[in-house]
């Protein structure tokens, strides 16, 4: 089991970015590949980015590929999101998975135009 806590949200102006961080516990971390996923109100849970164990596999959604980058550093068993070029579209919870099924609890991106 993996414990997801995500960070570095908050309220940003368009085009502005922010970069999301989502620290985990637990030892299966490394192995496991990592996603981020997004949710805005009155809209179904969908997916932003992946990135495998290795970091050297990283899948996109259409809407945010050459805003967003996704990375983790196993060492300090930590997910990244880079998000720049922000869209009011973009406000949403987003928040972070691993493919062994654990959730964190979510942070708040607001994009303000």
């Amino acid at each position: 089991q993996v414990q997801l806590r995500e960070s570095g949200g908050g309220l940003v102006q368009v085009g502005g970015s922010l970069r999301l961080s989502c620290a985990a516990s637990g030892r299966t971390f490394s192995s496991a590949r990592m996603n981020w996923y997004r949710q805005a109100p009155g809209k179904e849970r969908e997916f932003v980015a992946s990135i495998s164990w290795g970091g050297g596999n990283k899948t996109y959604a259409a809407f945010v590929k050459g805003r967003f980058t996704i990375s983790r550093d196993n060492a300090k068993n930590t997910l990244y999101l880079q998000m720049n070029n922000l869209k009011p579209e973009d406000t949403a919870t987003y928040y972070c998975k691993s493919d062994l099924g654990d959730w964190g609890q979510g942070t708040q991106v607001t994009v303000s135009s």
